[in-house]
């Protein structure tokens, strides 16, 4: 457990009464990366989150944060970080220059440099027109803006994001996802929770899976994905009725063994474009009236599936794909 590394874990367990919440996570950050901890609700990652930044103490294992040790030294590692949580933490009955203020002064800094950081924090996250307004006229994008933008009030060495586009359209994501790309660009180490496939591909580098309390797989999302290996034909049907017969038309056309999500079916493919025309007769021979057909790369989710047998994003809906495709109304 090196101290150069911003985050190190070591057999880490936490339980909740008969509940294991974590069941032995190692996990290492170096400084100046971006890591995703990726996987669906309950799976450990605000666990994980909270007991970095000192908010739980662990059952059993040990977990340096910036070479410090979260039991021992927790005064330590709260100088060190930055924490953005799933929900809110500012005062919507403040206004928005008024919470970073307030959050400078929890952590004790000069009401000089505080109003100067509050001024360019501001600007950095387009929020300087809404300064003076009170936080409850702001939209859901804004808000969280402003809880990030609070996190680093005190320019912190290391940045932990908990799913920190929960809830939000999909522009105020993208505009998040922005922001969160400078702020690792500036050079913040910044560990992520997310149960989006997307998230985790766009913003980092090095990507943790963790299902159940442990960890399942690691790599860059490249590496993930080249577990699966090759193209994958998907297809989607129309009735549920359908299903078990488009398994085996794509069983005959495909690469290996397809897996099954609602009325979506997946599998392995070889052979480039000409498959899709084999799965076209191949389904119509077996009378399937198909919705959807699609030759792509793999994704995360694949990986995911193939790791646990289900979907990363089974409460958020299927993940997007891309590729060559033919529909049928």
């Amino acid at each position: 457990m090196s101290s150069e590394n911003a985050v190190a874990t070591e057999g880490l367990v936490k339980d909740f009464g008969s509940v294991k919440a974590l069941d032995g996570v190692d996990l290492v950050v170096p400084m100046g990366s971006v890591v995703g901890l990726l996987g669906p609700n309950g799976a450990g990652k605000t666990t994980i989150v909270r007991i970095l930044s000192t908010l739980l103490k662990p059952t059993a294992g040990r977990a340096l944060v910036a070479g410090f040790d979260v039991v021992k030294q927790p005064d330590e590692v709260r100088r060190t970080i930055g924490l953005t949580g799933q929900y809110s933490a500012v005062d919507e009955y403040l206004t928005g220059r008024e919470n970073l203020r307030m959050f400078g002064d929890l952590y004790h800094l000069k009401p000089s440099f505080v109003r100067e950081r509050a001024d360019e924090l501001l600007a950095e996250f387009d929020l300087t027109d809404a300064a003076d307004r009170p936080v409850r006229t702001y939209s859901g994008g804004m808000r969280r803006r402003l809880d990030l933008a609070a996190s680093l009030i005190a320019r912190p060495e290391i940045l932990f994001l908990d799913e920190p586009t929960t809830g939000l359209d999909p522009r105020s994501r993208q505009g998040m996802w922005s922001v969160i790309k400078a702020l690792v660009a500036s050079g913040t180490t910044v560990l992520l929770t997310t149960q989006y496939l997307e998230e985790a591909d766009q913003l980092a580098r090095e990507i943790v899976v963790i299902d159940h309390g442990r960890v399942i797989a690691q790599g860059t999302a490249d590496q993930l994905k080249d577990q699966i290996g090759g193209d994958r034909i998907e297809v989607t049907v129309t009735e549920p009725s359908m299903v078990q017969a488009a398994v085996q038309a794509i069983a005959a056309v495909g690469a290996g063994t397809p897996s099954v999500e609602d009325l979506r079916i997946s599998a392995p493919a070889s052979g480039g474009s000409t498959v899709l025309v084999e799965a076209v007769r191949a389904l119509d021979a077996a009378s399937v009236e198909i919705a959807d057909l699609t030759l792509r790369r793999p994704t995360l989710d694949d990986v995911f599936m193939s790791l646990t047998g289900h979907s990363a994003e089974s409460d958020s809906g299927p993940a997007p794909t891309s590729g060559r495709r033919v529909r049928r109304r």
